[in-house]
């Protein structure tokens, strides 16, 4: 690589952060064209900092996803948050998501607040206008253009793909010239099955009420590459309590199947090959608050 070419390059980190359901896993998901992070309609579906990597002929953008932004409860929510500071002090530029609407957010001003010193430079990012008339939110954007660190506001619908061009470029240009950190063919830094562990969350989220997925974790047991036919992955889906067992895999096993279904669907279409699954539920109480647990699980460093 000439230098001319060293210099001409951009490369570096961006941070996507928000309060809970704003859509910041759509977001990732479709400016990658792939299924990075798991999405439901559920807050807190995000529970790890993810990384996805768009490459182009002259730029790589590596977008860190991150859990919602709220005050933690236990301690689980605690090392989300975590997960949070450590994305924003690795960040070349932040990309803050806010729902489109006439006014502010209370709560996305009270974050903003408290991330204005940690953040490096930030695009403010206006997501759902699918949802809302687009001069409503000139009196949203004429407030937060008042707010230190902000470079520039940008309205998209990520559900419907709309602004995202527009967005990448605001991106592009406001990243450091450097070297690429990964291969130009490499999408997300996590390994197969921590995709699969995603996917299988993703389904409990959907196919639950409240309390049962986030009472529950995915562990991959096994994760076996065949050569000729199916690979095979065993996961273990952890709860809280026996009742919540109960619940998980429903009479004769007919909730956990569909599960097992869906989330088989959705890890073939990710890896590009077929899989058998076979999921187990085990109880362990009060995970969201044992530490071992949480350092186990792959939640505290």
């Amino acid at each position: 690589m000439s230098d001319k070419l060293d210099q001409s390059f951009k490369a570096g980190y961006v941070a996507i952060v928000g309060r809970p359901n704003v859509g910041k896993s759509t977001l990732l998901n479709h400016l990658l064209n792939f299924k990075v992070s798991a999405v439901t309609n559920k807050p807190q579906t995000t529970r790890h900092q993810i990384r996805g990597i768009l490459n182009g002929e002259h730029y790589q953008v590596v977008f860190i996803d991150t859990p919602g932004l709220l005050q933690p409860k236990y301690k689980l929510q605690d090392a989300m948050l975590q997960t949070v500071q450590r994305a924003l002090r690795d960040a070349d530029l932040v990309l803050f998501i806010v729902e489109a609407a006439s006014e502010p957010d209370q709560q996305d001003v009270k974050l903003l607040e408290e991330i204005v010193n940690t953040a490096p430079q930030s695009i403010l990012v206006i997501n759902k206008m699918d949802r809302i008339q687009k001069n409503v939110v000139l009196s949203l954007m004429d407030y937060f253009s008042r707010w230190p660190n902000i470079k520039t506001m940008i309205p998209i619908s990520a559900l419907k793909r709309d602004g995202l061009e527009g967005l990448k470029k605001e991106i592009v240009a406001v990243l450091p010239a450097g070297q690429p950190f990964y291969a130009a063919d490499q999408i997300v830094d996590h390994p197969e099955r921590f995709i699969a562990a995603e996917l299988i969350r993703e389904k409990i989220f959907e196919r639950y009420g409240d309390e049962i997925p986030y009472a529950t974790t995915v562990a991959i047991a096994e994760f076996k590459e065949r050569g000729v036919g199916k690979d095979f992955i065993q996961a273990t889906i952890y709860v809280e309590k026996s009742s919540q067992k109960g619940m998980l895999i429903g009479k004769q096993g007919a909730a956990l199947k569909e599960v097992g279904k869906l989330a088989r669907r959705e890890i073939e279409l990710a890896l590009g090959r077929p899989v058998f699954l076979e999921l187990w539920v085990k109880v362990r109480e009060k995970w969201r608050q044992d530490e071992i647990a949480l350092r186990e699980f792959g939640y505290l460093k």
